[in-house]
């Protein structure tokens, strides 16, 4: 096998000290590759870096009109957030608009991403719920289209569940893929997972971003998506996070998801273009970096926001006492 490129260095002092390899897909909505780098159609587990495109289906089943839900539950829905309380309020306030309650999630406990909302929780003896979880709005958004379409609640993260199927047919058909007899799995809150390859999931990443060649219902979906997810970055992620500092200064014209295991991926929308990485090794400060120097190739951040965001494209690195001792920086 021919290794990846090597996406990212991280320096120390003069000297290259860990190198992070990896793959990457630039495709527009008619499956034209723009860039490649590494091999793009090995399959992947895309992870949280879907959940956008995962969100489709919440507008386009019409559960989203018929719950009266806004750009913020199309976000929080799109998000892995850090259980602050501006997210789990809301995701609390959700559940309750479909007569549910926190006991209707499995996505599992989990404690707060953000680290001063986990202390005070501490401090306050008060225990995590599935809400606390960084993929409950997600869930919450399963769960509105399985009460919309009449479909059970209970058992709605098994493979062969409706909207666990119906979600499979979206991703076939965004992607121009065959997913039957691919590789599968379970992601962290639970849901199946499927093999998709860069490839596949940068040309839905595209037809997010121009939908102009998809059935009308769908279409409008994705406009929808791609204009909700800038007006809310702190609730794609929260305070201190890659991907909500990123879509505060570009605004309108992206999408962008991080997920595990080194996975990231983005919607330019004034480009029609998708992006999709992984890094081989899981790394997530290496897919942070490989993203952001993606977007600036492809023209997707103006001189300003180059400058508003130099610390995302180029990560400093600091020792214990504060001293700016390497960098973690784009390495293509």
């Amino acid at each position: 096998m021919t290794a990846n490129p090597v996406l990212v260095d991280v320096t120390r002092g003069t000297m290259v000290e860990s190198r992070h390899r990896g793959a990457i897909a630039v495709l527009d909505a008619k499956g034209r590759v723009a860039e490649q780098g590494g091999d793009i159609d090995q399959p992947i587990y895309p992870r949280s870096a879907i959940k956008p495109l995962q969100s489709i289906l919440l507008v386009e089943t019409g559960a989203a009109d018929r719950f009266g839900l806004t750009d913020e539950h199309l976000t929080l829905a799109s998000s892995s957030h850090n259980g602050e309380p501006m997210h789990t309020e809301r995701v609390t306030d959700w559940l309750e608009q479909l007569d549910l309650s926190v006991d209707d999630l499995e996505c599992g406990k989990q404690m707060p991403l953000h680290a001063p909302t986990a202390e005070a929780m501490i401090r306050s003896g008060e225990k995590p719920t599935a809400v606390h979880n960084n993929c409950s709005g997600k869930h919450s958004g399963f769960l509105s289209v399985c009460v919309h379409m009449g479909w059970p609640t209970k058992g709605y993260t098994r493979p062969d569940h409706p909207v666990q199927q119906a979600l499979l047919k979206l991703f076939e058909e965004l992607g121009d893929a065959k997913l039957e007899g691919g590789p599968r799995g379970t992601d962290g809150c639970g849901i199946p997972v499927f093999g998709y390859t860069l490839r596949q999931m940068a040309l839905a990443l595209a037809r997010l971003a121009d939908p102009s060649g998809l059935e009308p219902a769908r279409a409008e979906a994705c406009l929808r998506m791609q204009a909700a997810i800038p007006k809310n970055p702190l609730l794609i992620a929260g305070t201190g996070r890659w991907d909500s500092a990123v879509l505060a200064a570009v605004g309108k014209d992206l999408v962008v998801k991080g997920g595990a295991e080194g996975m990231h991926a983005a919607a330019l929308r004034s480009k029609g273009l998708g992006i999709a990485l992984k890094i081989d090794d899981g790394a997530g400060r290496a897919s942070q970096i490989a993203l952001g120097n993606a977007l600036k190739q492809h023209g997707a951040l103006t001189e300003a926001q180059l400058q508003t965001l130099s610390s995302q494209l180029m990560q400093p690195l600091k020792n214990w006492a504060g001293t700016h001792v390497g960098d973690v920086r784009p390495a293509f």
